[in-house]
């Protein structure tokens, strides 16, 4: 996998309650690209953090239906993915480098 396609890939971590709660299970959550594979994840966060990946799980997020007065308007969907680390692994977002 190219450079590019590594930093198109991952978008940004998710940071919600869920995504702390599993993050204490060594499982960090990104936003990835919609078109992403879980091998393209996997190396992703391989190359990126430096660490070793135990295993991906991915799940597509509907966008909300929002009411804008009389309007009626959709948020978009986007792809989730779970990374589940090996033991002794872990990445630290406000480390800096």
């Amino acid at each position: 996998m190219n450079k590019e396609r590594i930093f198109q890939v991952l978008l940004s971590p998710h940071i919600s309650e869920k995504a702390t709660v599993v993050a204490e299970r060594n499982q960090f959550v990104f936003r990835v690209a919609g078109d992403a594979s879980k091998l393209e994840i996997r190396k992703a966060v391989e190359t990126l953090f430096s660490v070793k990946v135990k295993g991906v799980r991915t799940l597509n997020v509907k966008g909300k239906t929002r009411n804008f007065g009389r309007t009626i308007g959709k948020r978009s969907d986007w792809k989730k993915a779970y990374v589940a680390l090996e033991a002794g692994h872990d990445i630290d977002f406000l480390a800096a480098e």
